[in-house]
């Protein structure tokens, strides 16, 4: 069903909050914080997102998602912008969407940004919580993440780096 009446602006957020992450499908835009803002000028919507890396491949994938979800929505004259001002942090992970990483398999961040140690013994196992990890890659399967492999369940994961 198609709806044709004005939106506001928290409206239009709240429906944008249910679109997931193209790359890690169970958290959402919203949760991760890269969906920023939503305003209004003449009658057109303005989307604002920051990228979690400025080269992420998925922006364009997550432009097109929101830009479908409006026109799902009757809302016309939708433009997305991305920032790079403030810069997407880690910090902006929410603590739902941290426990929601952790039982994907995928170890969330576990320090503050800015005082991040990337070492093997601060990375703790997803599955079987256990600190005896040791890095296999710095580079997972996108360049947000990292590889990793417990020593105690010889289970390799995936480390959402801090930044």
């Amino acid at each position: 069903m198609v709806r044709t009446d004005k939106y506001t602006t928290e409206s239009i957020m709240k429906l944008l909050s249910e679109i997931p992450d193209p790359e890690i499908p169970v958290i959402t835009i919203k949760e991760l914080g890269m969906l920023q803002n939503v305003r209004e000028e003449n009658g057109k919507y303005i989307i604002t997102i920051t990228p979690t890396y400025t080269a992420c491949p998925a922006m364009k994938m997550l432009e097109q998602q929101i830009l479908e979800t409006c026109a799902l929505h009757g809302i016309k004259d939708v433009r997305v912008e991305l920032t790079y001002t403030p810069a997407w942090t880690t910090d902006w992970i929410s603590k739902e969407a941290r426990e929601k990483l952790k039982n994907y398999g995928i170890a969330p961040p576990q320090k503050k940004a800015c005082s991040a140690v990337f070492s093997a013994d601060t990375v703790q196992c997803p599955r079987c919580g256990s600190r005896h990890t040791e890095i296999i890659s710095r580079f997972g399967s996108t360049a947000c993440k990292a590889l990793y492999k417990c020593t105690d369940c010889h289970e390799p994961f995936e480390y959402f780096k801090c930044h």
